[in-house]
């Protein structure tokens, strides 16, 4: 018989043979910016997530960096009346993100940003790209991501995080910054395995990102597929990514592991998403789940998975609270 409670029989114990942890610098903390100033409006469906003005923003982003969190990833949210059918002002030169970008490196030292790079909060039909007969074009929107990228680069990103799941954008944004001798101050972070998920909810509130007729799923994975992802992975990593995704984390740990295992020399981020935040989170404020330790497990598990790097609306939250 071989025994394993002598492993476990009290907490130093424990402590000593957990192999798994959590430090500041796993946790990329997201970020909803919008325009105007003084701005600090709280999101109803995710508890102390906030949308941010510019100025507001780099205040809070300088609190989170003297957490110890280093890594932020911005979202731009911008009113109905400035949205159109190509989401111009996703790529102006002075787009929302990229004044948000030049104040963060004006003012915070030490802090990596990444920017994602989509359409769907800046087309006034909701989706990630050109529509063509009420789906989206593929190929047509591939130069307006790459522009997208390539402002966002020139603002100072350090990474581009090209989140539309269209097929070749990977190598359509590795050519325009490449082009304009950007590729090697930016890298680009694949949100390679990137699910149709019902987990999504809570931040189509958020970032007023909701399509305004059907869905995703033209475009977005389906989750009940075994492989699928893996190829996505590889084909972004065959392209030109620097770290990987998958998205949602902890519905797919299977696929989180399997990319570990598979690329080994790529970097692999994790998404936990609004809807695993919000749901914790109101689980919590009903008395139904010891916050702290569901938190902390949840965050383990992924890292457990394997991911690097966790993208984490509880980042800042875990760091003054449990850290």
């Amino acid at each position: 018989m071989k025994r394993f409670r002598e492993f476990r029989k009290d907490q130093a114990t424990r402590d000593r043979y957990a192999d798994v942890t959590v430090t500041a610098n796993d946790f990329i903390y997201p970020y909803f910016v919008v325009e105007g100033s003084g701005v600090r409006e709280p999101i109803p469906t995710m508890p102390g997530v906030n949308r941010y003005s510019i100025d507001r923003l780099v205040e809070d982003v300088a609190e989170v960096q003297q957490l110890g969190i280093n890594k932020v990833l911005l979202f731009g949210v911008i009113s109905e009346e400035q949205k159109d059918e190509r989401g111009s002002l996703a790529y102006a030169e002075d787009a929302l993100v990229c004044r948000a970008v030049k104040a963060i490196k004006a003012a915070v030292t030490g802090v990596t940003v990444i920017t994602d790079v989509c359409l769907c909060e800046y087309t006034s039909h909701g989706h990630c790209g050109l529509l063509h007969h009420h789906d989206v074009d593929n190929d047509a929107t591939l130069p307006l991501l790459a522009e997208m990228a390539y402002v966002h680069a020139k603002a100072g990103s350090d990474f581009v995080a090209p989140s539309a799941m269209m097929d070749g954008q990977i190598e359509a944004i590795d050519h325009r910054l490449r082009e304009t001798g950007l590729r090697d101050k930016c890298r680009i972070l694949a949100y390679s395995a990137k699910y149709a998920s019902a987990f999504y909810g809570p931040f189509r509130d958020a970032a007023d990102s909701a399509p305004a007729f059907g869905d995703r799923k033209t475009y977005q994975m389906d989750y009940r597929t075994h492989n699928q992802g893996l190829e996505e992975i590889a084909a972004d990593i065959e392209e030109g990514a620097d770290w990987t995704m998958v998205k949602p984390a902890m519905p797919y740990l299977d696929m989180i592991a399997r990319g570990v295992q598979l690329f080994p020399d790529t970097p692999m981020v994790a998404y936990q998403v609004s809807g695993e935040y919000s749901m914790l989170k109101a689980a919590a404020q009903a008395g139904w789940l010891d916050e702290q330790r569901i938190v902390f497990e949840s965050l383990i598990a992924i890292k457990r998975a394997g991911a690097q790097y966790i993208i984490s609306y509880y980042a800042k939250e875990y760091q003054q609270r449990w850290a």
